[in-house]
């Protein structure tokens, strides 16, 4: 696979609601599209992921993450544009120093996929775009931190950017000596697999950090023989690899439907990691899973414990991520 070969392959993505709903034989009357809102926030479906959709089914679950609908276009107070408080943590351009001993930074502005969710949708990237001397200051941020021990690469999609950049973004970190971790936050593997390049492999994995992905999967049609061949291939070249799933309303709000996500993970060997409830981002209420303890323990009433990830919610100001009880 080529550099040519995912770049093609993401320029052919869906980019009209329209023309997907045409590709899935699914009226768009009865799929309440909304146009408008994709002025704030346009919808990208790469073909790969598309192709994984039932045809004909309005409700399929990989449908319903992307789409954007009249659902999106309800005002609620309880819900705003920057639900984390993300821009107090924003130290210096391209840089997010929330929690003691690691930093993230905004590697690339861009998705392959744009997940109706999203709690960074309207995150300020034009702020935080830095060139390659302004990322200095970033990694001198880190270098004068002794107590960081982990850089996190995010986004929009780190791996969007292209081998000479991460390879630039590497190297920098690596000369860093008290930095142990590199952790890459990517939906590419599942959502562009030709993006897994045996060159990209090569640098995430032939330098001195330790390397974990965490990629993001919700529902188990999401995983089809293809995608599980990729995972499998990553886990060879020695990078460990989590899932992070969003709990989101009849779309994987089923303690079986977890289950099964589960299952496929391991055996792709894909560590279950977290499952989020959902950050109260502008234009998701539709997706807000009241429930969600419930459905972990029964999750949990089913599974064996390494198959049960960790129920979660980031609350701002808090030292980490908050986790949630769900046995009484």
């Amino acid at each position: 696979m080529s550099t040519n070969d995912w770049k093609k392959a993401l320029k052919e993505s869906f980019y009209s609601p329209l023309e997907l709903l045409e590709f899935l034989e699914i009226d768009s009357e009865e799929a309440k599209v909304s146009l408008n809102i994709t002025k704030k926030f346009k919808m990208i479906v790469p073909r790969s992921f598309a192709n994984r959709m039932q045809k004909g089914n309005i409700n399929d679950p990989l449908l319903k993450q992307v789409l954007p609908t009249i659902d999106e276009e309800v005002i609620d107070q309880a819900y705003s544009s920057d639900p984390l408080d993300e821009k107090n943590y924003n130290k210096v351009p391209g840089l997010l120093h929330k929690y003691h001993g690691r930093v993230l930074l905004i590697s690339q502005t861009s998705c392959a996929i744009h997940c109706r969710y999203c709690f960074r949708k309207e995150f300020d990237y034009k702020e935080n775009v830095p060139g390659r001397k302004d990322w200095l200051k970033a990694f001198e941020y880190i270098a004068n931190d002794q107590t960081i021990e982990e850089v996190i690469l995010s986004g929009g999609d780190p791996l969007l950017n292209n081998d000479e950049v991460l390879e630039f973004f590497i190297e920098n970190i690596q000369q860093i000596s008290h930095i142990k971790r590199l952790r890459i936050h990517s939906r590419i593997p599942v959502v562009l697999p030709e993006r897994m390049t045996n060159k990209l492999l090569k640098i995430l994995s032939e330098h001195r950090l330790d390397t974990v992905l965490v990629i993001h999967v919700n529902h188990p049609n999401e995983l089809d023989d293809n995608i599980r061949e990729v995972l499998k291939e990553i886990h060879n070249h020695g990078i460990i690899i989590l899932n992070q799933s969003t709990l989101l309303k009849d779309i994987n709000d089923d303690a079986n439907v977890l289950y099964a996500l589960s299952t496929k993970l391991i055996n792709a060997k894909v560590i279950p990691y977290y499952i989020h409830s959902l950050d109260t981002v502008s234009g998701t209420k539709h997706y807000n899973v009241d429930c969600a303890k419930d459905i972990m323990k029964k999750l949990s009433e089913i599974s064996s414990g390494f198959m049960v990830p960790i129920l979660t919610k980031e609350i701002p100001g808090y030292p980490s991520k908050k986790w949630l009880s769900f046995h009484s």
